[in-house]
């Protein structure tokens, strides 16, 4: 069988063409030799790249290999569903299922690590998890949230005046008006999520735009719980 090439374009049109020809390719046999050839190295790099560049770093295995496969064998089961004529191209369409796979994983054993560790030791470890600040999700601070996102919306062009940062700061509001929805706030998940609303973007000014609309929140929320009424500023 002839070597794949293992260049850094590992996702090309061949492969797009290939994933395809497999899913109307009803020899078994054949399939599989297409995937060997043209789909298998593209699918393994694609759930590295995203493994690594979203740090999905809370597993049960040993060697994120092990890991890969798991994802791959879902991508396999879902592959007969892509539809070009749909107009998304394969990369996109199977990178999102890699990124939501892991997301649901992620958080599962993040669960399970929070189950498992002693409370001091988790505290120490506060870079894994989205918190707003260290008070507990309670009456007030969900009052407190509804005028925020309220009045960040009213605010946005005022506070950043570029559209990128708009959109970003567009995208975390929504994340805080859905948030009842959102089984877990973590802090990859949540990256995830506006990748997919904000296409094109990097994390850095994720960060940026983020932090100026945490200052905001903190300034506020500490003057709400000293006084027990919100009077918002920026």
């Amino acid at each position: 069988m002839p070597k794949v090439a293992k260049d850094k374009n590992y996702f090309t049109q061949d492969t797009e063409d290939a994933i395809v020809l497999y899913n109307n390719t009803p020899d078994p046999e054949l399939r599989n030799l297409i995937y060997e050839r043209k789909i298998h190295y593209a699918f393994f790099k694609l759930t590295q790249n995203i493994i690594h560049t979203f740090k999905f770093y809370h597993t049960e295995v040993d060697n994120l290999e092990h890991l890969q496969h798991e994802i791959i064998t879902f991508l396999l089961s879902k592959i007969h569903l892509f539809n070009p004529s749909n107009g998304a191209k394969a990369y996109s369409y199977f990178g999102t299922i890699v990124k939501r796979w892991c997301i649901i994983y992620n958080n599962k054993m993040y669960k399970n690590k929070v189950q498992k560790v002693a409370v001091d030791e988790l505290n120490n470890d506060h870079n894994q998890a989205y918190t707003l600040d260290s008070t507990p999700v309670d009456d007030k601070l969900s009052i407190f949230m509804d005028q925020y996102v309220n009045e960040m919306t009213t605010l946005i062009h005022t506070i950043f005046s570029k559209d990128q940062d708009v959109k970003i700061a567009d995208s975390i509001l929504e994340l805080f008006r859905k948030r009842d929805l959102i089984d877990v706030f973590n802090k990859k998940a949540l990256y995830i999520y506006i990748y997919e609303m904000v296409p094109d973007i990097k994390a850095p000014r994720i960060t940026k735009v983020a932090n100026v609309m945490y200052d905001i929140f903190k300034k506020n929320y500490t003057y709400y719980l000293d006084h027990n009424y919100i009077e918002f500023t920026t």
